[in-house]
């Protein structure tokens, strides 16, 4: 995979909240509830990272799973846990949400849309840019699929690649960056 996805993924990994218990802070009720979404997702797109990172064999079910997941979470799942006005101390989100309310929740309707896509895209491996590049140059195609440009159909890794780029985003705009 590119460099350039390994450091978007790695980004946003590192911009989700961390695991343990003591990262929430003592949040409690519905901060707690979004806090705990946030990490089942962080660990869902870290088991995937991985893959495209070449520190886990390519395994199809576990992306399918993970963007299962990450779908369920998304849209008005993840909308629903922001109820106006819902800061207190231990939060990590921007009050911005609620006065760009619909930018929020396009991005996490946009979120599922990209679950769903990296769910029907899992089996179709295919090969990052450096190698379809060289595969290019040289006419000759990779074992492991053929390019998105020729088959018309978007890759694992593309997919993937759009889901993080979406979660950045919105962790951008919207997260209380912790130092």
């Amino acid at each position: 995979m590119n460099k350039h996805f390994v450091a978007i993924a790695i980004g946003l990994i590192a911009t989700l909240p961390a695991q343990n218990l003591s990262a929430h802070g003592g949040a409690t009720g519905i901060v707690k509830e979004r806090m705990d979404l946030m990490v089942d997702m962080k660990d869902e797109v870290k088991k995937v990272s991985a893959i495209f990172k070449g520190q886990r064999e390519y395994d199809a079910d576990l992306i399918r799973r993970a963007a299962s997941l990450i779908e369920k979470h998304s849209g008005d799942a993840m909308t629903k846990l922001f109820p106006q006005g819902s800061l207190d101390k231990h939060t990590e989100a921007k009050p911005v949400i609620w006065e760009e309310w619909q930018r929020f929740q396009e991005l996490a309707d946009e979120q599922t849309r990209l679950a769903k896509q990296l769910h029907a895209a899992a089996d179709n491996q295919g090969q990052d840019e450096e190698e379809s590049d060289n595969a290019s140059m040289m006419g000759t195609s990779s074992m492991m699929g053929t390019a998105p440009a020729e088959s018309g159909t978007q890759t694992a890794g593309q997919a993937f690649k759009a889901l993080a780029d979406n979660c950045s985003s919105c962790h951008e705009r919207f997260r209380i960056e912790k130092k």
